[in-house]
């Protein structure tokens, strides 16, 4: 048996599987494609997360696509987070073009080229379904790690979300975080000290700055109703296809805390609502976080903390998460050892550093009698990557050079007036584009400090008049009181000349 039919066996024979799957491209053996030697990922793995990685340029974003593309015809939805806006064509079919069918041709695969059902999403202002969450549904605990909150300030925070709820005050907005922070440092400064504990003005202070600073990434657009419900991620097409949700991101590049608040949000909202789904044959959502960097860029421990366990406890949700990124290093160590299925497309190696990076991510992956990873990995063209997933049993399959079969829709952006179109024909957009601004705590509470300033204006009113009707008293009495004594003055002026006039007559007669 020569050495390629070898190969061959090895790859077919450890990508055979009972259930349903999708099919990654061809095998490759010392730089030629193997056809029909396919490289395929059972669904029933891919709620065991994966990573996409390699060098700018090498099609990380492409094979993002091709697996979005086939999940969605697999009747499973997607959740697509687009940073640089290029993947918005998944929308449309694609034109082809002749170094497509080549490449099929050598894979073995019949190339087809197909639109999928899309739905634009926005955490900005950009067009499409707005994304929102409300304060309240974040929780103390999640929003002390959003805006890395000392021991101290988590306790002040846990104290306003507790008086909230027992006033009944709804948090809504950042409006009204700031608005109880201020309400329970001034004016309802005793009530909330004697039945809730002390707020240190330093503490309050200092969650105050870092709520602005979160502002300023365009939080305060975020923060709000209606909203979002998370079962409309999971929607299916009449014909039985997963709608693929795109969140645009093209505009918070540069808001890696708004970036890494929405995400952190959306997963624990997936978790919380999700049913357990056990050992189920597919996923019931995948999602795929492009620039993945960007959500642990500046993080403080805490966060990383709080997506780490995220990460495990999901996948029993049914749910798959996928991170796309230039390198394996710009993932925790604790989320990428959670990942099952690896990607990995070319690295350069320019310093001494890309070196030792090359040799740390070639140690990710399973050995093979057929590779030289790290040889493999500098050596690899565009649109072919190494690739290891997980076996129904969660056991690696044979690593593979791999040749990826092509995107069905178009590798571009979809102009403006297609994405009016895609848009204008929503159901979401018109759930979703109300802004609902309620009576929240930041109304209820004006609405207490107004009538707490009224009483005490009439209050005052009323000792002011008690004052005025006191003095008038007084100075009436005053007058009474004078004009007695004058009377007893004279009384007793008039009696003393009496007096002296009678002792004079008497002296007279005397004489």
């Amino acid at each position: 048996m020569d050495k390629q039919q070898e190969f061959f066996d090895f790859i077919n024979t450890g990508n055979t599987f009972k259930g349903d799957f999708i099919t990654m491209g061809a095998a490759m053996l010392e730089g030629e494609t193997i056809t029909n030697a396919h490289v395929k990922v059972p669904l029933k793995t891919l709620n065991r997360h994966g990573l996409i990685a390699g060098a700018t340029g090498t099609g990380k974003t492409k094979t993002l696509q091709v697996i979005a593309e086939n999940l969605s015809d697999k009747g499973i939805p997607v959740l697509l987070m687009d940073m640089k806006g290029d993947l918005s064509g998944i929308a449309k079919a694609s034109p082809g073009h002749p170094k497509i069918d080549e490449r099929h041709e050598k894979i073995g695969i019949p190339f087809e080229a197909k639109d999928f059902p899309v739905e634009i999403l926005t955490l900005s202002e950009q067009d499409g379904v707005r994304l929102r969450a409300t304060v309240s549904e974040f929780g103390p605990v999640l929003f002390s790690r959003i805006i890395d909150a000392t021991a101290a300030q988590s306790g002040i925070i846990s104290i306003l979300f507790k008086y909230s709820d027992d006033k009944k005050l709804p948090l809504l907005d950042l409006k009204d975080f700031k608005k109880i922070l201020q309400y329970a440092t001034k004016e309802g400064k005793a009530e909330v000290e004697e039945n809730y504990g002390r707020i240190g003005p330093s503490s309050a202070g200092s969650i105050l700055r870092k709520i602005v600073e979160l502002e300023q990434q365009g939080a305060d657009i975020f923060f709000g109703e209606k909203s979002f419900d998370t079962d409309d991620l999971t929607r299916i097409t009449e014909d039985g296809r997963g709608i693929i949700n795109i969140v645009r991101l093209t505009d918070i590049q540069d808001k890696p805390g708004l970036f890494s608040t929405f995400m952190l949000s959306l997963l624990a909202e997936i978790y919380s609502t999700f049913p357990e789904q056990g050992d189920s044959d597919r996923p019931e959502l995948v999602i795929f976080i492009d620039e993945a960097h960007l959500i642990f860029k500046e993080a403080s421990k805490a966060l990383h903390n709080q997506i780490e366990s995220i990460v495990k406890l999901i996948r029993s949700k049914g749910v798959g998460l996928y991170f796309v990124t230039q390198n394996p290093t710009d993932i925790p160590e604790g989320v990428l050892s959670q990942l099952g299925l690896k990607v990995q497309h070319a690295l350069r190696a320019f310093t001494a550093k890309d070196r030792k990076a090359i040799k740390l991510t070639a140690e990710n992956y399973p050995d093979s009698p057929y590779y030289d990873t790290k040889t493999v990995l500098t050596s690899l063209g565009i649109g072919e990557a190494l690739v290891s997933a997980l076996d129904e049993k969660g056991r690696p399959t044979p690593l593979a050079a791999t040749m990826l079969r092509a995107p069905m829709s178009r590798m571009d952006v979809l102009t403006q007036k297609e994405l009016d179109t895609i848009n204008k024909n929503s159901e979401l957009v018109a759930k979703y584009s109300e802004v609902v601004d309620r009576d929240s705590a930041y109304e209820l509470l004006n609405k207490k400090i107004e009538k707490a300033n009224e009483a005490e204006a009439k209050e005052k009113a009323q000792e002011e008049r008690k004052k005025t009707s006191t003095s008038s008293r007084s100075r009436s009495s005053g007058r009474k009181t004078q004009s007695s004594t004058s009377k007893a003055l004279i009384k007793v002026l008039t009696s003393a000349t009496v007096i002296r006039g009678v002792f004079g007559i008497l002296g007279k007669m005397l004489k």
